[in-house]
């Protein structure tokens, strides 16, 4: 089984996630904190990972799939460093977050579901956050960007790179 997750994780993302179920197999009604953390070290959940910790844990592989796929916190398919998301509300949409959607994909060279070549980022869709002042709106690492021209996607990276930027004190692009 480990073989199997050694063709998806690193050897140290997989001793971290070791680390975390000896921490807490044995205390009960734990399995949900064993999840977030190893969604936090791996950034999804796919089956091999979750078949991987029901063992461990000891507990049935549908168990921890039945939580992974109830709770929106955990993806069972690859995420960026950076997740996008494109809020696709009523008026959002009315502004044109569909085509904010169509354009940041083709910006980054990706389709739906898929993760830049260099693993940085990701896109979804997301539900309204309840700012429909600023839209159409995009959030990016909590980072949000309101009144986003639906036909200049690169102008959210050039100013999401500068607010990184200057919370960091870096001026690596």
């Amino acid at each position: 089984m480990k073989k199997e997750l050694l063709k998806l994780f690193s050897a140290e993302q997989l001793g971290r996630i070791d680390e975390v179920i000896e921490q807490y197999k044995d205390s009960k009604g734990s399995l949900l904190i064993v999840l977030e953390k190893s969604h936090d070290i791996c950034r999804y959940m796919p089956l091999p990972l979750q078949r991987y910790i029901a063992q461990r844990m000891n507990v049935a592989p549908s168990q921890v799939h039945g939580v992974v796929t109830f709770y929106s916190y955990f993806s069972t398919v690859p995420k960026g460093k950076s997740v996008v998301k494109v809020c696709t509300g009523t008026a959002c949409y009315m502004k044109g977050a569909g085509q904010i959607l169509k354009n940041t994909r083709e910006y980054l060279g990706i389709k739906e579901g898929e993760v830049t070549p260099d693993g940085e980022y990701s896109v979804e869709e997301v539900l309204c956050p309840g700012v429909c002042g600023l839209a159409p709106l995009v959030i990016i690492d909590e980072q949000a960007f309101g009144l986003v021209d639906p036909e200049k996607p690169e102008d959210i990276f050039k100013q999401y790179k500068e607010n990184s930027n200057d919370r960091t004190g870096s001026d690596k692009n």
